[in-house]
């Protein structure tokens, strides 16, 4: 390619002479390299975010590259990971809006610009948790979980889990923004538990009544203000209400421990994602028995913590 430096080559030079996957994967490095992209929204490589973009672009299993390396692409194909490589380098956006998914655990997830890309720990709690050869020392019993609540449901895709997880459970979900809801009912359609999963509009449990559940499932927004100052542009993309969780990042937080007990029956519990607040967390909340779970990433982004730890005494359950 005769081409200046610095300057990205013509899409007609692109597609004309790169004809593989591996041609495709190899320049992409090269873009997201050079361009010094930034990463974390299910990948955290230039290597991985490109692997990523190619294989989804062409619905392919993101996690199988070998196999495809050395296939020559149709024109179409050529220009479409063209068109996206360039997209992912001038705007900055994470490759899950230009592809149109998000996986967790390998279930994907239909996202766009509304939502923020689902990236959370609890999911993959879920699957080591439930799918492990003993089963769960602490989350309740998969067949007994008769209801169960996703607070900030997002994409719906933690709710959507839940459905799979938990077969006798009616599942709902709740978000504070409407424009989230309408990707949620998607990805509902999408998996086919429309039966099972109810969206609701609405502020944390407002929404709610005084309906009880055996579980809560809740990642809620809970970057603190100075890290949101410090967000890369890829981050930006996303909804700022998804991240935003006040000056410490642990006003929602604070909210759903004061207002969980109201709304578990008493052999529930509450699993929540809260990133990097373990310690303000203990310290304000020093009598209150929080199980941190280790993920592959974290050993303290997330807690789990039972309707008795939080007060909830011993009755007959409600739904």
């Amino acid at each position: 390619m005769n081409q200046a430096p610095n300057m990205p080559p013509k899409m007609d030079d692109i597609t004309g002479e790169l004809v593989t996957l591996r041609d495709y994967w190899r320049y992409a490095i090269s873009r997201f390299s050079a361009a010094n992209l930034s990463y974390g929204h299910g990948t955290t490589t230039a290597s991985d975010d490109a692997a990523f973009l190619v294989l989804d672009s062409l619905d392919l299993p993101i996690d199988t590259l070998d196999p495809f390396l050395d296939a020559r692409l149709l024109p179409a194909e050529r220009r479409l990971l063209a068109e996206r490589i360039d997209a992912r380098v001038t705007t900055r956006k994470p490759t899950s809006y230009l592809t149109g998914h998000a996986y967790i655990q390998g279930v994907r997830f239909l996202v766009d610009e509304r939502v923020i890309v689902p990236r959370s720990h609890i999911g993959e709690i879920l699957f080591s948790e439930y799918l492990g050869e003993n089963g769960s020392s602490f989350l309740p019993d998969p067949l007994g979980v008769e209801s169960a609540v996703d607070i900030c449901t997002g994409s719906g895709c933690l709710a959507i889990l839940a459905a799979k997880f938990f077969p006798n459970a009616a599942v709902d979900a709740v978000d504070l923004s409407a424009d989230a809801l309408e990707v949620a009912k998607l990805n509902v359609a999408e998996h086919s538990v429309e039966d099972q999963v109810t969206l609701l509009n609405g502020d944390l449990f407002t929404p709610l009544g005084s309906k009880k559940y055996d579980l809560i499932i809740t990642n809620p927004p809970y970057v603190d203000h100075e890290a949101m100052d410090g967000f890369p542009e890829e981050f930006r993309s996303e909804p700022a209400m998804a991240f935003d969780g006040g000056v410490d990042g642990l006003d929602l937080v604070r909210r759903l421990l004061a207002e969980a007990p109201t709304h578990l029956n008493p052999e529930g519990g509450m699993i929540c994602e809260i990133g990097s607040g373990r310690e303000i967390l203990e310290e304000e909340f020093p009598d209150l028995d929080f199980l941190w779970l280790e993920t592959a990433e974290s050993q303290d982004a997330v807690f789990w913590i039972s309707a008795e730890a939080l007060g909830v005494k011993a009755g007959k359950k409600r739904k």
